[in-house]
């Protein structure tokens, strides 16, 4: 097709073939040790099998302390860690295509107990000390010393990934209510210091976030993915996010020429569904701010809006949900070929392939259609193809 949507686009240091990324996408296949197993070696290489592939990897936990969902989501903290990482890079390099390693905080978004199990001493903390509905704790906001570290530790997974692990790149995780987000939004960042109060204040973290980042790795390697309008763990009550994430995307586009992407979630989604949005929401204010520089937009994308809107503006679009059961979707997308329906039910079970690697590409399913997502628990089949 002529759709810019399967055109070339240069990405930082990767040369993409076509602009259908894959989103991050939280699976929770990592052994109890937020550690990857074999299930992601397969798992990214499959979906890296079409040459120039942008993969964004599911969220990763910058520190231990940082974790509380669960103990199956992965982390960069630790040289075993980093080393599984590094056989899923290899693995997908060896097929032509990239990957750029999403950066992880909870913050007040974390589980109380969950942490507690992870070691009874991380203390649960936010930006602010301002409560989850139907959560058992009020977190704790971080002093500024907490925030001084929890900068470095950002810093700390970027080089891991790229220094030592070989990623193409990172992505600082700023949104969907977690650690970054929560400093930005006005519901969860009640702070009356430096870092909250006015649009200049809530954005001091991410700032100071992206700017440790950038010194580790390049400017030019580092992405940040944003939400600016109601998402996880926030009421959709009516407030404007506009002059905090205009402040805050115009210091990046001023103080780092060569920052590699924004990656903006559109207001139809909040968390991981789909929801009403009432036209008054946008993100063509940060679109006009940041200009013809590298923008994926994600959102509830299918293969018609995607096409109009990489034709209409050129951005790079992410997929998600349909990149759970289809490891082949920029050919089924740029063939118009059918799409796998994908299950949620089997999106977050733990360590195994059910939901996860047992979906083929479209030419393994024409040879063996029965074979579709029938894998049975605990058993796994090898794609090559």
């Amino acid at each position: 097709m002529s759709s810019k949507l399967f055109q070339p686009i240069q990405f930082g240091h990767a040369a993409l073939k076509h602009r259908v990324v894959m989103a991050p996408l939280t699976r929770n296949r990592g052994d109890k040790t937020h550690t990857h197993t074999d299930l992601a070696l397969e798992h990214y290489s499959t979906r890296a099998s079409v040459p120039g592939t942008l993969i964004i990897t599911e969220a990763t936990f910058i520190s231990h302390k940082a974790s509380g969902y669960t103990f199956h989501a992965p982390g960069i903290w630790r040289e075993d860690q980093i080393a599984s990482w590094k056989k899923i890079v290899d693995a997908v390099h060896a097929r032509g295509s990239f990957i750029y390693l999403q950066i992880w905080a909870l913050g007040r978004s974390a589980s109380p107990e969950q942490l507690a199990l992870e070691d009874p001493s991380f203390p649960y903390v936010g930006a602010g000390d301002v409560p989850i509905e139907g959560f058992s704790k009020t977190p704790r906001a971080l002093t500024k010393d907490e925030i001084k570290e929890y900068v470095q530790l950002y810093a700390t997974a970027a080089a891991n990934g790229v220094h030592k692990a070989g990623f193409d790149g990172v992505e600082i995780h700023g949104a969907n209510g977690y650690l970054v987000d929560q400093f930005l939004k006005e519901h969860s960042n009640n702070r009356t210091d430096e870092y909250g109060g006015t649009p200049e204040k809530r954005t001091k973290f991410a700032l100071e976030v992206v700017e440790a980042v950038t010194a580790a790795i390049g400017a030019e390697r580092v992405g940040l993915r944003l939400s600016p309008w109601p998402s996880a763990y926030e009421p959709l009550e009516t407030y404007d996010p506009r002059p905090t994430y205009s402040h805050l995307v115009t210091q990046i586009r001023e103080r780092f020429p060569s920052f590699g992407y924004l990656h903006v979630v559109e207001p139809r989604i909040r968390g991981s569904f789909d929801r009403e949005n009432n036209n008054t929401e946008s993100n063509d204010f940060l679109r006009d701010i940041w200009g013809s520089r590298t923008w994926v937009s994600a959102g509830g994308y299918v293969r018609e809006n995607a096409i109009k809107q990489a034709d209409e503006r050129g951005e790079i679009i992410a997929f998600g949900r349909l990149y759970t059961s289809n490891p082949d979707l920029p050919i089924r997308l740029e063939k118009n070929l059918p799409l796998t329906p994908y299950d949620r039910s089997t999106f977050y079970t733990l360590e195994t392939p059910v939901g996860y690697n047992d979906y083929l590409p479209a030419q393994l399913e024409k040879e063996a259609p029965d074979a579709v997502n029938i894998v049975p628990k605990g058993s796994a089949i090898k794609v090559t193809a």
